[in-house]
């Protein structure tokens, strides 16, 4: 996974320059105010440094849009542009409007880092290690603040410190930002599925995936273009084929679905469980209508259930789930080459696939999983199949079993299949259609001696091996009944895109499980930003100062600025070993865990400045409690509220619609740091530090319960089965309701 950890690492050099700018603008402010006589004006003040944040909200509602449309690496490369354009600005600045237009440019460009990179991560990172990488943003960020406050704290110790050559030197790192955004960053793979580009994408996954096989990513990229209508729980046993026919007992093998494995001869099988479940993940359904604790939102209940029973290694886990998303046996008629890109998808009039009609008459096995992804003709009985890890997708060579590698499935556990299924008209002609299903495996191997569970037909003679299995079962987006309308030759030859392209952008956001995704990413932004993290930073030096903190390094000579400076740069460094803590457990304990982990600290830490403010004690003691509390507020910070805000806002959100939510939160990000920063001089002022982290400490409790109540699990789970769980969640919530 090299290839994406490297991408991912690249993409962050926007956040670094963003973290520069915090830093440099927190030092450099303090000489700007000498130089234009600001001492007397803390609203021109508080203008210079939130002129940043009004081009970053200015830019955010236009950038989620235009990403959808022209790209994440297009928009990447506007934000490299804008910050070289700035640092040039800020270096001349004669005046303190002009010092203002490249403020707004700097913005600008900070705006769409902001927005994009965790975005871009989200849909280029393996869902292994997607929250590890994710919380590169913010370990890059405050490596920058780091380098920045170091440069700013050398350049104080000068004679005539240059404000302006401050600022300028960011544009060193935005050249460096702007070469790696045009030479090395790719476009993210779900876009390119989401404009019909496959051949474009699939290359580009091999890259990132350091291998040829990318069949089941691809697979599950094109199904996120759409959010299946009535998804519904099922429940599964998965075992080795024991050769069951109809000879045997017809009960245990009518709704026997049938998985191949990928060496010759060898299968599985899965059969729905019925009558009381021990699945952790479909036993919580109900859930939905009877939340276990008053006030929760269902969602965090059923997103915790997935969680609950993780299978430990060395089981059948290692037998039968990493190799049977895999496995697929093929019939009758091969499969032609298809190459499916926008450039060359054609119809044929006078194909012989002539849609629904086909697949009714290819037998009575209508249980059997099939891929309407994969073959457009597969025949017989043996047509079940699921997500391919071997060959391409698209492109495969006529034979009866392809084989496959180790690695395979969805990614986190999840493994994607589809299911044919045929019932009866209302004129009499059968009718047949396809549905998805993305399966979970839920606990260890077991045994049906005993039977745990209620199977159809009853219990099975001797004892086997079985693999619990939930699944989300919900129509694929390959089996659109408005795509079918226009182009009656068969779903797989019409890619969802073209359906997709045609929705509207409200109309998706009116989407019961984007509405509830909506609700959890822009409550989360809007209470991390009151928390009071960003003014804070922008104003450190001048917060330790009143704090004292220029007491404990007076006696070696240094002022009361550079030594404000200095504490700075140390805080920040300290930040740095908290993040790679905090991407360490992103994806062990989880965003929620961290969450509701690391925000009691921050409300400890604000108390403990409140009364190290309002107690009085010697200048010393008040300089460490005060020095000690910021740095426990900052590191706890960004072990928790600082990255994974964003990590969640970039996961909850169906692809066709990704960039506008995340534009939507990301709006809510600035206009609220956008107030916190502009208030916060006029506050300490009015109130002073305890009164400031006074309010930051009761929305810090808001925050924990809000989190609580509110935000789920999210870890381990590929993005498409998010939006599928929140768009179930919220489904069944409001039909309840209504």
């Amino acid at each position: 996974m090299s290839g994406a950890v490297l991408v991912a690492i690249a993409a962050t050099v926007g956040n670094l320059l963003q973290g520069w700018d915090n830093a440099t603008i927190a030092g450099a402010v303090l000489y700007i105010k000498k130089e234009f006589d600001l001492e007397t004006a803390p609203t021109m003040e508080g203008l210079i440094v939130a002129m940043s944040l009004i081009g970053a909200t200015l830019i955010t509602t236009c950038s989620g849009p235009i990403s959808d449309n022209i790209g994440r690496r297009p928009m990447m490369i506007i934000s490299s542009i804008c910050f070289f354009i700035s640092a040039l600005v800020m270096l001349w600045s004669p005046n303190v409007y002009v010092l203002l237009l490249g403020r707004l440019l700097d913005g600008f460009g900070s705006g769409l880092a902001v927005t994009l990179v965790p975005l871009y991560i989200s849909e280029t990172a393996p869902t292994e290690i997607r929250g590890l990488l994710n919380t590169l943003p913010q370990f890059t960020g405050s490596g920058g603040m780091f380098v920045a406050y170091c440069m700013v704290f050398v350049m104080s110790l000068m004679e005539n410190p240059s404000w302006r050559l401050m600022l300028g030197i960011l544009l060193v790192p935005s050249i460096i930002y702007f070469g790696l955004t045009i030479f090395f960053l790719p476009e993210s793979p779900r876009w390119l599925v989401s404009k019909g580009r496959m051949n474009e994408a699939k290359k580009v996954l091999q890259r990132l995936r350091g291998r040829e096989d990318v069949s089941a990513e691809m697979a599950l990229l094109v199904e996120g273009l759409g959010v299946g209508g009535d998804t519904s729980i099922e429940e599964y046993l998965i075992e080795p084929d024991s050769g069951l026919t109809e000879d045997h007992d017809p009960m245990v093998v009518k709704d026997q679905i049938k998985l191949y494995g990928s060496e010759v001869g060898r299968s599985w099988v899965a059969r729905p469980v019925t009558g009381q479940s021990m699945l952790g993940l479909a036993s919580r359904q109900g859930s939905l209508q009877s939340p276990s604790v008053p006030l929760m939102d269902p969602l965090v209940t059923l997103f915790g259930s997935v969680h609950e029973k993780l299978p430990e290694q060395g089981s059948m886990r290692s037998v039968i789930f990493p190799t049977f998303g895999s496995m697929f046996s093929m019939g009758g008629k091969e499969p032609r080459n298809e190459e499916w890109d926008e450039e060359n998808v054609h119809v044929d009039d006078d194909d012989d696939y002539a849609g629904d009609d086909d697949y009714a008459d290819d037998g009575d096995d209508d249980e059997n999983l099939r891929s309407p992804l994969i073959s457009r003709q597969a025949t017989g009985i043996d047509k079940a199949m699921v997500a391919p890890a071997s060959g391409s997708m698209f492109s495969m060579k006529p034979s009866g079993l392809i084989q496959g590698s180790e690695a395979s499935g969805i990614g986190g556990g999840w493994q994607l299949a589809w299911k044919w299924s045929e019932r009866e008209g209302p004129d009499g002609k059968k009718e047949g259609g396809f549905k998805r299903l993305y399966l979970h495996q839920e606990g260890d191997a077991g045994s049906k001696r005993g039977s745990l569970m209620s199977l159809p037909g009853g219990d099975v003679v001797g004892e086997t091996e079985y693999v619990k299995a939930a699944a989300l079962v919900s129509q694929p987006a390959l089996y659109s009944m408005e795509i079918l309308d226009q182009r009656p030759i068969g779903p797989a030859m019409v890619h969802p895109s073209q359906a997709s392209a045609k929705e509207s952008i409200w109309r998706e956001l009116k989407e019961p499980g984007v509405r509830r995704a909506l609700v959890v990413g822009v409550g989360i932004q809007i209470l991390q930003q009151f928390c009071g993290i960003n003014g804070v930073l922008y104003f450190i030096p001048q917060i330790l100062e009143h704090a004292g903190v220029g007491v404990l390094l007076s006696h070696i000579g240094i002022g009361a600025s550079s030594a404000s400076l200095l504490i700075s740069a140390l805080t920040t460094l300290l930040m740095l070993p908290a993040i790679a803590v905090a991407m360490r457990l992103m994806d062990i304990a989880g965003r929620r865990s961290l969450l509701l982990t690391t925000i009691p600290v921050l409300f400890i830490s604000l108390v403990a400045l409140i009364l190290g403010n309002v107690i009085k004690m010697n200048a010393n003691a008040q300089a460490v409690i005060s020095t000690v509390s910021v740095v426990l507020y900052f590191c706890f910070f960004v072990m928790g509220f600082g990255p994974i805000p964003n990590i969640l806002c970039a996961e909850i959100f169906p692809t066709k619609i990704r960039g506008v939510c995340i534009a939507i939160c990301a709006l809510t990000f600035w206009i609220c740091d956008i107030i916190v920063t502009d208030t916060l001089p006029v506050m300490l002022q009015a109130v002073g530090l305890s009164g400031v982290f006074g309010f930051y400490a009761v929305i810090s409790v808001i925050s924990w319960v809000f989190i609580f109540l509110k935000v789920p699990e999210t870890k381990g789970m590929p993005l498409e089965v998010i939006t599928e769980f929140f768009a179930l969640g919220a489904r069944q919530a409001s039909d309840d309701k209504n």
